[in-house]
């Protein structure tokens, strides 16, 4: 994984086991995320699911510093931190599964969109698609849950920053602001926009 400053970022990864086990975990692996993730990036949206987890970042300044270590010379400080966290999280479901090895058996995605300023004027775009999948990428987020057959209406879904952008929440994990302003959503259509369906395409190339 690479990243750049101020660069929009969705990160990913998906198991070929459950890696939430109950609610504590859910709330166990946020809680990694805001201490590892949170201070490199601006979290604009995040879903944790049965077995993979999204987040939409735009990346700081501290996020694409390299680490000064000799085993790890090339490597930026948000990657090792996201390498960090899963390792935390792996070693402590191990001890409470009593289970062995990585839990995650893939390695983790970071794809970059490619821009880095306000987007509200779509028209003006050099480049739609990456816009596009900005958008795409933010829906199906969180629409995720709904789509698995999990829940009935995304607000249902706990583990998802859908209920801070609806008000049910007032979480302090995610930039609403900024995600507004990057996204190109409409604050006040906001819930009914999010339930725009995304074809296959738009859905292949989220992954």
């Amino acid at each position: 994984m690479h990243f750049e400053e101020d660069y929009t970022y969705h990160i990913y990864n998906r198991s070929n086991q459950k890696i939430f086990f109950n609610r504590d975990n859910y709330l166990f692996f946020l809680s990694k995320i805001r201490v590892h993730i949170l201070p490199l990036t601006d979290i604009l949206a995040y879903c944790l699911m049965t077995n993979h987890f999204h987040l939409l970042v735009k990346v700081n300044n501290k996020g694409i510093e390299y680490i000064n270590e000799k085993h790890r010379n090339n490597t930026q400080v948000l990657s090792k931190q996201i390498g960090v966290m899963l390792s935390a999280y792996t070693q402590a479901i191990n001890k409470q599964e009593g289970l062995k090895g990585s839990l995650f058996a893939h390695k983790t995605n970071a794809k970059q969109l490619n821009f880095t300023t306000n987007f509200k004027n779509p028209s003006s775009l050099k480049n739609v698609t990456n816009y596009n999948y900005a958008r795409n990428c933010f829906l199906y987020i969180h629409q995720n849950p709904k789509e698995s057959g999990l829940v009935e209406k995304l607000e249902d879904w706990e583990f998802s920053s859908f209920r801070d952008y609806t008000g049910l929440r007032e979480g302090t994990l995610i930039n609403k602001d900024l995600a507004f302003e990057i996204i190109g959503l409409d604050k006040e259509t906001f819930y009914q926009q999010s339930y725009i369906s995304l074809d296959d395409s738009d859905i292949k190339e989220i992954w």
